[in-house]
């Protein structure tokens, strides 16, 4: 018999606390072990069992989520999903969370919540699982800096903006926040174009690119229809909306469009790599990173076999392996490398292009 995933609900709201009590009791493979409407008062229970996974609010009295998660990681690592209101300073502090540990955000409204979390029930659920099976690292081996080439460490000022010959589409979960954001930080500013899919709810990614661009030597930010996709800009897909690459006579370009979820996600990492495929062929580079299930494996399969160059994340420093693992199981992965080796990858692929 299969161990259930035991869960411990930390929300000031009674009616969010009751609702995912009855999501979570409703689930043969998930326990609810308890609930607190905030940390202080969560922290004794907690003692008494460790769950497997918290569903973690950030807005509390006494003890905010953030500060919580942050001593909680300290002290005793734990796969946390939070729960984050659809507002820009919500936003803002679930990317705290992010970068602080957490391995999953689900978005949930400030008006009409009962209705809402009916809506997103099953993606709750879904994260829930995804935290279970979630590696929680410690701060120190979140935050260590990978050793990079000397060539990746040295970033001249942002000064790129030409037309890009080559193309790297990343697609990522689970964890892809902070591995996104160790990734893209160390390349130096003629980097090659980059478009991005990391699975994130609406209101969420263009906090996410500015936070990035804010670390970055090159350009980060959320797409909009009929960007060109140029060196040194790497544009991330808006949640709720999937992104495509096209051809447009000599350019690259990125359509932003509505559609039904592909694999679940909208955006979807497949939509993008069968379209980058179709577009660049063996100009591009596709890389696949931490995430739960399978959302990118098919179309990093079809890059393969268009000629473009893939890889995939290694499982030792994956938060969840799923979408690596099965893209590798598939055959769609060339190469699979470490965090630390994947900056290096991109350059080369970029060097390549260069001297041909």
């Amino acid at each position: 018999m299969v161990a259930k995933t035991r869960v411990f609900v930390v929300d000031d709201s009674a009616l969010v606390r009751q609702f995912m009590s009855e999501v979570i009791q409703g689930q043969p493979d998930l326990q609810l072990l308890g609930t607190a409407a905030d940390p202080v008062s969560a922290l004794p229970k907690l003692e008494q069992q460790w769950p497997d996974v918290i569903l973690l609010d950030m807005e509390m009295p006494r003890m905010d989520g953030l500060t919580f998660l942050r001593q909680l990681m300290a002290t005793h690592p734990t796969p946390v999903v939070i729960c984050s209101s659809l507002t820009d300073a919500g936003a803002a502090l679930t990317l705290d969370a992010l970068s602080a540990g957490a391995v999953a955000v689900f978005a949930k409204a400030k008006l009409g919540v009962r209705q809402h979390l009916e809506t997103i029930a099953h993606d709750l659920v879904a994260a829930i699982r995804e935290a279970g099976s979630a590696r929680a690292l410690r701060p120190d081996l979140r935050i260590a800096q990978p050793i990079l080439p000397s060539h990746l460490t040295s970033q001249p000022a942002r000064s790129f903006s030409h037309t890009t010959d080559r193309i790297v589409a990343i697609g990522t979960s689970t964890g892809g926040t902070i591995a996104l954001e160790r990734v893209l930080s160390v390349l130096p500013a003629d980097a090659p174009g980059i478009v991005i899919v990391q699975h994130m709810p609406e209101k969420f990614t263009a906090a996410f690119a500015e936070r990035l661009n804010s670390l970055c030597a090159i350009e980060v930010r959320e797409a909009k229809n009929g960007d060109r996709v140029l060196d040194g800009v790497a544009l991330i897909a808006p949640g709720g909306l999937h992104l495509q690459l096209h051809r447009s006579g000599a350019h690259y370009c990125v359509e932003v469009l509505d559609g039904p979820p592909v694999n679940r996600h909208r955006p979807s990492v497949d939509v993008l790599f069968r379209s980058v495929a179709k577009a660049a062929g063996p100009n591009a580079l596709g890389v696949i990173m931490t995430g739960m299930g399978d959302d990118g494996a098919r179309g990093l399969l079809t890059m393969r076999e268009m000629g473009a160059k893939t890889i995939a994340q290694d499982e030792a420093s994956c938060v969840v392996f799923g979408m690596p693992k099965e893209a590798i199981r598939m055959g769609a992965a060339g190469g699979v490398h470490s965090l630390a080796q994947i900056p290096d990858e991109i350059m080369m692929f970029s060097r390549l292009s260069k001297s041909l």
